[in-house]
Order: structure tokens, then sequence, then C-alpha cells
């Protein structure tokens, strides 16, 4: 019996061997930055999306072409503006004279790791463009479905200063990223680190440093290995209990969704997997509460008014509540 119990644990080493390959890779370039890069590969892992939140020049654009030249995938980089239209992003249909018939031009979201720079940039109807695709991993025009090829992950990002000429996120669509990274400015150390490395280094340099470490095969591979990752009955009502305090706390005027539960116990299980176990504990979901959860609340105007922050109020709830032993 306990042979048997073995034989069903899940060998985590070689998603750790993965995961260090990837960071070394990214570190190559990245200077500190170490929770962005921490929480994207995680992200990776976890078959889920990211908006990356940071003023200009803290490398976030940087951090993503450099994920995704570190994996063996398509690349596709879309820039937002405010003329972008819908059919610019998923693609159009267009006539073809020979056959007589309409043909699909497939878009730029038509790859695996897909960057979009600067997100809110582009109105209503080119943001809500990536509804379905972002949540059931598919475009429909026409009437026709087209599937995306797997994987599938979007890496967004965005300027919380600059708002002249920006669109803000429907809550619709900000529910369907698994994370929102908030990119701090480098510490003096690492920007001194950053002048000495690549003061004299240009852009194409840089991103030419980085290899390709990581297949399609085995990033999908690995992902089947955090969805084995297993989480006790206790663990799931911690997490419950974290989703439905968000919706009766007084400082949150919207509260998190279920769809911000399931994210939750998916990020912890990518934590958990990186940290190499095979069970979730409850640090892996309070690691993983204020990233996943600081996107999905709406603070009522007057703690607003007052400074406070998303991030503060999930930490207050997450510390609240009893640690199941």
């Amino acid at each position: 019996m306990e042979e048997t119990l073995f034989e069903q644990r899940i060998n985590v080493s070689e998603l750790n061997a993965a995961v260090a390959n990837l960071q070394a890779e990214i570190r190559k370039i990245i200077v500190g930055q170490d929770e962005m890069v921490q929480l994207i590969i995680t992200a990776i892992l976890a078959d889920g999306h990211v908006l990356i939140e940071g003023v200009p020049g803290v490398a976030k654009t940087l951090a993503a072409k450099l994920v995704a030249k570190s994996l063996q995938t398509g690349f596709s980089r879309i820039q937002f503006t405010p003329d972008l239209m819908p059919s610019d992003v998923l693609g159009t249909s267009i006539y073809n004279p020979g056959n007589t018939s309409f043909e699909f031009k497939r878009g730029p979201i038509f790859s695996n790791i897909i960057l979009i720079d600067e997100i809110n940039r582009a109105p209503a109807k080119t943001q809500a463009a990536l509804f379905e695709v972002m949540e059931e991993k598919q475009v429909t025009i026409d009437g026709i479905t087209h599937k995306m090829e797997m994987p599938f992950m979007v890496l967004a990002t965005q300027n919380p200063i600059e708002q002249e000429g920006t669109y803000r996120l429907p809550e619709a669509q900000l529910d369907r990223f698994l994370f929102k990274i908030v990119v701090p400015y480098p510490t003096e150390a690492e920007e001194l680190t950053i002048l000495q490395r690549f003061g004299s280094m240009d852009n194409d340099t840089k991103t030419d440093a980085v290899n390709a470490v990581i297949s399609t095969s085995e990033i999908l591979h690995l992902r089947q290995l955090v969805r084995n990752v297993v989480a006790e009955e206790k663990l799931l009502n911690f997490i419950a209990k974290i989703i439905v305090a968000t919706r009766n706390d007084k400082a949150i005027y919207l509260g998190a969704s279920p769809r911000a539960s399931l994210s939750l116990l998916q990020a912890a299980k990518a934590t958990a997997a990186i940290s190499g176990r095979d069970f979730i504990t409850p640090d892996d979901i309070i690691y993983a509460a204020v990233p996943v959860l600081r996107h999905r609340i709406i603070l009522t105007p007057e703690k607003e008014m007052e400074g406070v922050s998303e991030d503060d109020v999930i930490l207050k709830i997450v510390h609240g509540i009893e640690v199941p032993r």
C-alpha cells in the first residue's frame, strides 16, 4: 500500500529544473524585480494571463519579451493605440476573387505568448475583443470559431501614472487576468548594476543573450503536473473564506468573483510546485492572494480618499482569517 502511494506522488524535480533554467535565462538581463519574474513564471505554470503595471522604464515590456524568448513558442507583440480596431487584433475575413469566397486572415492574437503593450490605450470595443480569447482561448468571427494553439498566454502592460488618452480596463477584463503585478523602481544597488552591466549594450544584444530552454510540449506537461498538486479540503475552505470575506468587508465596494477563487487555487498549486512540493500550504495561498485579488476588488470611495490600497485591505482580510493547521 505504501509503495502505491509513493508512486502516485507527483515528481516536481523536473519542474524545478525547468523553472531554474527559465530564471537563469531571464536573470541574464533583468536586474532585481524578483517578484515580477517569480509571478510571471508562476502564471506560465498556472495557465494564466498577467497584467504588469509600472511606470515607464522599469523593464515591463523587456521582461515579457525575454520570457517569450526563453520559451520555444510563438510570440506576437501588439501595441495598443486609440485607433486600434478589433479586427487589427483578431483578424478579418477578406474576399478572395479567385474562388469567390471570403477567407479568414488571422490577426496577431493567433500565437502562443502575446505581449499587449499599454493595453489601456485602446478603446473599449478593442479591449472587449479580448474577452472571448482570454477566457475560452478561441475567437469567433462571422459565426466560425477558431481555436488558439496551446499554450496561449497574454502578458499585458499598462502605465498607472499617465491617464490622458487611456481607457480604464473594465472589471470583466481585469477578472480574466490571473495576476496583476505592480513593478516598483529598482533599488540604488540594482540601479548601479544596470549601469555597469548594460551601459554599453544595445537592445538587440540584450535579447540575443537569452536562449529558449523550455519547449511547448514541456510547458503543457508542467501545467498538468501543477493541476495534479494536492489541495486538502481545509485549504479549499481557507480560500473560500478569503474570497467571501472580500464580499462582506466594509472597505470593499465590489468583492472577488468565483473565478478569483479558482485563480487563487491554481496560483497556490503553481507556487507549491515551484517550492518543490506536491501539496499546497496556507503560505502558498497567502503569497498568491495579493497579486490574484488586487485587481478584482474595488474599494469604497471613502477608503480611496483615506489613501488605503487594495493590497492593505487584502492583507488585513487574509491575516484576519484563522490559518488551517
